[in-house]
């Protein structure tokens, strides 16, 4: 359980009409942040019926209340009244995991257009390798499970044993249980219920049961963050074909939280732009993912074929910044605005000192200028969080080592106490 507090405007107030919009906000921001199949709100009791009614079959967050409540939590979802002393606080779970470095690992990533794959040795890399691939429209899952396998084999060829598997991918997971991912999007249901659910615990018996772990390809962007910087309270934000995000407390943990901010909401214009697979509007994944460089560079001018793919577009527009064009610098400083407006609003719901921004998105000089820019906003706008919040940019090409050596260093070799993982990115 997690408890969040708000404060809304009276009834009598003339804006009172805002409260609705505000708590469907809130609540969408809340459920995509932490996750949750029951929604109990103690204080506003006139406006829950709406809010019930925006999260039933049929209503206007009808997809976000079926995914989560059914994919995910495998439940019901549900908004009811209650009087506050119903509600019960929580700091909520956390999970020491990561940082592992012991032994012979193999750790791999898998990311919408290629899987990465590294070995290590006490910590030292021995083997690293990358491979294309495009899982998102192939309808026959042994096509991803092959793929897994054969980086698995090359990598453990490198080692004199595997003695721990690590993995990093788009997707949600329970208990190394495949609940939600955009990689299996072409695989049919019945198909994903027989062969992807359980396709990582099919890859751990293949290995002899040996330590396996697989999370979140943005909780394992920021675990990344946090073992490079030596730190906690990191937020890293992964801008490629989604956006993918990841939280590393205070204590430099991971949290049971679900951190898919791709599909929460960080801009409230009716006429923000509409994602095409929830069917909301002004959701992260429009301004930090390769659709936003492909959507601004067209009002800036950089003009490609209509079949060009958006990994070339963004290709083409880094190259053009680093070539000095003034049409790519348009771009990524408005993506560096929106950054700093969005780390000021995610500052809301995230304790942070760093955040940490990487992905294809961020490749070259893109990544330094965003974050330039979205540090000038945070110290024009928000001084205060200036002051306590520092937005680093890596580069595409060492968060791709970097991310697969920190999912190798994901399970520990001795579990005594087995956990519950939770994170996602579907």
């Amino acid at each position: 359980m997690s408890l969040f507090e708000t404060r809304i405007l009276p009834p009598g107030h003339p804006a009172a009409g805002l409260n609705a919009v505000y708590l469907e906000r809130l609540l969408k921001f809340l459920l995509w942040q932490k996750g949750g199949r029951r929604v109990l709100i103690a204080g506003a009791d006139e406006l829950v019926p709406a809010l019930a009614h925006a999260y039933s079959p049929g209503g206007a967050r009808a997809f976000d209340a079926e995914f989560i409540g059914q994919r995910i939590f495998v439940d019901r979802f549900s908004i009811s009244a209650v009087r506050f002393d119903e509600l019960v606080s929580s700091e909520g779970s956390q999970l020491p995991v990561g940082r592992n470095m012991d032994g012979c690992r193999i750790g791999f990533d898998l990311g919408g257009t290629s899987r990465k794959v590294a070995a290590t040795i006490d910590g030292r890399v021995v083997f690293s390798e990358e491979h294309p691939w495009e899982p998102y429209f192939q309808s026959d899952p042994q096509y991803h499970l092959n793929a897994v396998r054969e980086s698995l084999t090359r990598a453990a060829a490198s080692l004199p044993r595997v003695d721990a598997i690590g993995g990093s991918s788009a997707g949600v997971f329970v208990n190394n249980e495949v609940r939600a991912s955009a990689l299996f999007r072409g695989v049919a249901p019945d198909r994903f219920e027989r062969d992807v659910r359980w396709m990582f615990s099919t890859l751990k018996r293949e290995w002899g049961g040996i330590p396996f772990e697989i999370a979140n390809d943005g909780d394992v962007t920021a675990l990344a963050g946090s073992i490079a910087l030596g730190a906690g309270a990191v937020l890293g934000i992964s801008m490629g074909t989604s956006q993918a995000v990841g939280y590393v407390n205070a204590r430099g943990n991971l949290t049971h939280w679900m951190n898919e901010l791709a599909f929460a909401p960080i801009e409230f214009r009716p006429a923000a732009p509409c994602d095409e697979w929830s069917g909301d509007r002004g959701c992260g994944v429009q301004y930090f993912s390769q659709q936003a460089v492909a959507r601004w560079a067209d009002r800036a001018g950089l003009v490609f074929p209509d079949d060009t793919p958006l990994t070339a577009k963004v290709r083409a527009s880094n190259e053009a910044l680093s070539a000095g064009d003034r049409r790519a610098s348009a771009i990524y400083e408005t993506l560096g605005v929106c950054l700093g407006y969005g780390v000021a609003h995610y500052a809301s719901f995230y304790e942070m000192e760093h955040v940490l921004v990487l992905g294809g998105v961020t490749s070259g000089e893109a990544g330094a200028y965003i974050a330039r820019h979205a540090t000038a906003v945070l110290r024009a706008e928000f001084p205060s969080l200036a002051d306590k919040i520092t937005i680093h940019a890596g580069s595409a090409g060492s968060s791709r080592h970097a991310q697969a050596v920190a999912a190798a260093s994901l399970p520990t070799l001795s579990q005594n106490s087995p956990h519950e993982l939770l994170s996602s990115r579907s």
